[in-house]
C-alpha cells in the first residue's frame, strides 16, 4: 500500500484486470515474469495495468519496473 491508495487491494482483486493481450514485443518480455512477483508486489501490478490502460509507460516507469523485479529475484 502506498500514500496514494486509500486501501489495499490483493492480487485476486486485480487479476481480470493484469488479464490483456499485450501486442509490443519489448513489453511482452517486461512483463513475461513469475505471477508470484505479481502477488507480492502491487506496485509492479499497478505499471502492467496501467500498461494494459493507456498502451504506454514512460522510460521512468520501465526502468523502475525493472529495479523492483531485480530486487526480488535478489532476495
Amino acid at each position: 500500500m502506498t500514500y496514494k491508495q486509500r486501501y489495499p487491494v490483493c492480487y485476486d482483486c486485480q487479476k481480470s484486470e493484469l488479464e490483456g493481450k499485450i501486442k509490443d514485443p519489448k513489453m511482452k518480455r517486461l512483463f513475461n515474469i513469475s505471477e508470484e512477483f505479481y502477488k507480492q508486489n502491487s506496485f509492479l501490478r499497478s505499471i502492467k495495468i496501467n500498461y494494459l490502460k493507456y498502451g504506454d509507460l514512460s522510460k521512468k516507469q520501465i526502468e523502475t519496473f525493472k529495479e523492483v523485479v531485480k530486487k526480488i529475484k535478489n532476495q
